[in-house]
């Protein structure tokens, strides 16, 4: 039997709720572990997970039976249940509601893969892709509702 050949990758951000520092250094090994995962379970290929205390970006080839909606729906819903439940049960964690997702051209790959592996390094150092690091906020979100 035949398959489809694609080359859809993707890119998606998303932040904590009210951007709060809340990816720790003890928690992110097992987040971004729980994201490929989950990626994987998919059928999606994780190509890179960064972010620093507040956000998070991941790259993805995405399976042709997959949504962007439903991937982001997953990813941040499976990894926000681990964190709350085994990770850190008792603290606070939630993601925002929303994210951003952009399609990338299979050349464009490496060079959005290397800006996510090093996040930490572009934000300390404001080298910032400003329309890779946009997040949408709801109005219901901003209003604190």
């Amino acid at each position: 039997m035949r398959t489809p050949y694609t080359q859809l990758y993707l890119h998606l951000v998303w932040a904590t709720w009210d951007r709060l520092p809340l990816i720790t250094p003890d928690i992110e090994p097992r987040l971004y572990a729980a994201i490929a995962q989950k990626c994987r379970e998919l059928k999606c290929v994780p190509l890179a997970i960064g972010g620093t205390a507040d956000h998070l970006h991941l790259l993805v080839r995405l399976h042709t039976t997959v949504s962007v909606a439903r991937l982001a729906k997953e990813v941040k819903g499976s990894s926000s249940h681990l964190v709350t439940h085994e990770i850190a049960p008792g603290e606070f964690f939630k993601w925002q509601g929303t994210y951003g997702a952009f399609t990338l051209r299979k050349r464009e790959v490496p060079v959005v893969k290397r800006y996510i592996e090093n996040q930490k390094q572009h934000h300390a150092a404001g080298g910032l892709w400003e329309e890779l690091e946009q997040t949408m906020t709801s109005d219901k979100e901003k209003a604190g509702d």
